[in-house]
Order: C-alpha cells, then structure tokens, then sequence
C-alpha cells in the first residue's frame, strides 16, 4: 500500500507540473509580442516543469515494473 501511495504523490507531482507548464506556455503565448524576454523565461521555466513530469511519470513507470503482478478476482 504504501508504494501504492507513493506512486499517487508522483502522479499528482506530474499533473501539477503539467498544470503549470501549461499556465506557463498560455503566459509565453501571451506575451509573446509585447515581451519577448518575459516569452522566453516562461518557455524555460515550462520546459523544466515538463522535465520534472516526465522524471516523475519514469519512476512511477518503473516502480511498476518491477512490483510483481497482483491477479485480481
């Protein structure tokens, strides 16, 4: 159970970098016309929260992997 819990916190980890990578894209967007610098701080700041996800969606990938099977009846 409690990798289970574990695998929860990194997935709920994952979504909310996602989340902000996505707040983070929408600002780029935004200001890409009026500030440029501003677009490309949170295009690096999107793509690092992005690296965080998939870090996170890897150990839960592999924690996976290597939990034996569990048949359910």
């Amino acid at each position: 159970m409690a990798q289970q819990q574990m695998d929860t916190n990194q997935l709920k980890q994952a979504e909310a970098s996602t989340t902000i990578a996505k707040n983070l894209i929408t600002q780029a967007i935004e200001q890409s016309s009026a500030n440029q610098l501003v677009a490309q701080e949170a295009l690096k700041q999107a793509s690092a929260e992005i690296a965080q996800a998939q870090t996170a969606i890897s150990q839960v990938q592999s924690a996976m992997q290597t939990q034996p099977a569990q048949i359910s009846k």
